[in-house]
């Protein structure tokens, strides 16, 4: 089998590089506490783009940290009534997706509700600024910003929680069968949300990204969507004078940090020839969970469709509780 990263006995224990803040878990404690304040004024206007004979859609608004109004498609059975609900997270750059793409958990019972990330390609508004430079990316905005609440990864994934918090107030949810789903981005910011919000009882991530930013990057595989860190240090650290700043800093939106606070079930699918979010980047995250926890591994397969990539994840997060 062609080696790409580590060989598969090294990435089962594997345990990352990227350094962690000695304030990590007090600025997250802080970052949710002033979620708690946020009253998220949730607004449901019912979408008519698709005429469904057993589903209903909704635009889906709520507010978040900033003061941001965050978009999310919502679709759910008709006559729904405690009933399970999904979150689903999009790929970096994109939005929530057609209607359709939703109608495999609405099949099965489940409410879903699918986030736009701000300043992304969907709806929800970015409404942030930050000192110092934000060029070609989300990862380095709020780097050079001399408080590390304003990076942006850091809305993005308190985004995810108020969400799920938004979606567990719904008449017709069980709020104690909530799951998140996701690849690449959005298979971070499901091990994310799954971290900071205890609502979550089923994680499934597929290739998750914003894991191990150090190891990316001395791979050389800061290329494509972590191309931005190239370009951030070609720019604003060419001798790399603040390499270690930098990936300290770095580390407050790392998901490999946030992974022991997961209390969910974790199912992840791996590709060991993934060039985009390399595996160990991966098990750095996977291997600091410590709840109940499978990874699927695609020896040949990269950054990519994956067989039963999304039937594996489907059949996981439906079964009954």
């Amino acid at each position: 089998m062609p080696i790409l990263d580590k060989p598969l006995p090294e990435l089962r224990t594997y345990q990352g590089i990227n350094p962690c803040p000695q304030d990590f878990d007090s600025f997250w404690d802080e970052s949710l506490a002033e979620l708690d304040q946020i009253a998220p004024e949730p607004e449901l206007v019912p979408n008519q783009t698709l005429t469904l004979q057993h589903a209903e859609c909704f635009d889906l608004r709520f507010t978040s940290v900033g003061g941001a109004r965050i978009y999310a498609k919502y679709i759910k059975p008709k006559n729904a009534s405690n009933c399970p609900a999904t979150l689903a997270f999009h790929g970096y750059s994109l939005e929530s997706g057609d209607w359709s793409e939703k109608l495999s958990f609405v099949i099965q019972g489940h409410a879903v509700a699918s986030m736009d990330c701000r300043g992304q390609g969907g709806l929800s508004e970015d409404v942030g600024s930050v000192k110092g430079t934000t060029l070609r990316g989300h990862i380095v905005r709020g780097l050079e910003d001399p408080d590390p609440k304003n990076l942006l990864y850091r809305s993005h994934f308190l985004d995810t929680v108020q969400l799920a918090r938004v979606v567990a107030s719904f008449d017709e949810v069980n709020a104690e069968q909530i799951s998140c789903v996701g690849g690449s981005q959005g298979g971070g910011l499901s091990l994310a949300c799954a971290a900071l919000s205890p609502l979550i009882k089923r994680c499934s991530a597929t290739f998750p990204f914003l894991c191990d930013y150090q190891r990316v990057w001395e791979m050389d595989l800061a290329k494509g969507a972590y191309e931005e860190l190239s370009y951030f240090f070609r720019r604003r650290d060419p001798t790399h004078e603040k390499k270690d700043a930098i990936f300290t800093k770095l580390g407050y939106i790392d998901c490999q940090h946030l992974a022991p606070r997961i209390t969910s079930e974790v199912l992840m699918l791996t590709g060991l020839m993934d060039d985009i979010c390399p595996p160990s980047t991966q098990f750095a995250a996977y291997n600091k969970i410590q709840s109940k926890k499978n990874v699927i591994i695609y020896p040949d397969y990269g950054h990519e469709g994956l067989p039963g990539g999304n039937d594996t994840p489907l059949e996981f997060l439906t079964r009954p509780y």
